[in-house]
């Protein structure tokens, strides 16, 4: 088959993930990119979400949240760190150096979310033990090592959908169910994802697939990358037993 009639777009592999989303759980739809609809949901493995739903969700699971995305950012350094070495292509390096950018910029905001609920800087550092506490920083620095450009730039669209839509969901239900909340965690955790943040990932996955980048093995490793997502959220709720 000739190459231009089986190349695909990043707004194609976009909308297959959001499909794979969609078929997961019975009567989900595909919801349109932007900031006013991450409230809804975008990732439906979300165990805190879960125990809000049961009337179980408190502030020490908030903080547990709080201490597990710490040492996620240190991950997320390195790797953004390698994509940009890897890839040194405009669109690749803007996403990649923005990311940086970011989640060196949002730590002082963790540290007083930390503060506000109780934690202290010893307390900041020490993560849970279990294996899903850093299954998202093994897959992430994995498809850093092995992805694509491609590949790397959609796993982080899927991140910043599934992750920062899941945070707008858990803010919405905390202040629903009432739970005892700083304003510093929830102005954190509501923020959600830009627009424009999300158009430079698609951008970049464009530009990788332009340079011959294999498309099926990007949605793959997005996918998997959503995966290990589900088991932040499930070592921020406590559900990470060491059999897991």
């Amino acid at each position: 088959m000739p190459q231009d009639e089986k190349a695909k777009t990043a707004e194609q592999l976009i909308a297959e993930l959001d499909t794979r989303r969609a078929d997961r759980t019975p009567g989900a739809e595909r919801i349109p990119d932007g900031p006013e609809d991450q409230s809804q949901s975008r990732a439906q493995d979300n165990a805190l979400l879960d125990l809000a739903r049961r009337g179980e969700l408190t502030a020490d699971h908030l903080r547990r949240l709080v201490v597990v995305e710490a040492q996620c950012q240190r991950a997320e350094l390195a790797a953004y760190g390698l994509m940009t070495a890897r890839f040194p292509h405009p669109r690749a390096v803007g996403l990649y150096q923005e990311l940086i950018r970011l989640v060196h910029g949002a730590q002082p905001a963790l540290a007083d979310c930390a503060e506000a609920l109780g934690l202290s800087r010893d307390g900041l550092r020490t993560a849970p033990q279990a294996y899903r506490t850093y299954a998202f920083n093994g897959m992430l620095s994995w498809i850093a090592l092995q992805g694509s450009q491609a590949a790397t730039a959609l796993a982080v669209h899927s991140d910043l959908v599934v992750y920062l839509g899941g945070c707008v969901q858990v803010v919405r239900a905390v202040r629903e169910s009432g739970v005892p909340a700083p304003e510093e965690f929830l102005a954190y955790y509501g923020a959600g994802c830009t627009p424009e943040l999300l158009g430079l990932a698609q951008e970049a996955v464009d530009e990788g697939l332009r340079r011959g980048d294999d498309s099926g093995t990007a949605v793959h490793m997005a996918w998997l990358l959503e995966q290990s997502v589900g088991d932040f959220w499930r070592a921020a709720a406590g559900t990470d037993t060491a059999a897991a």
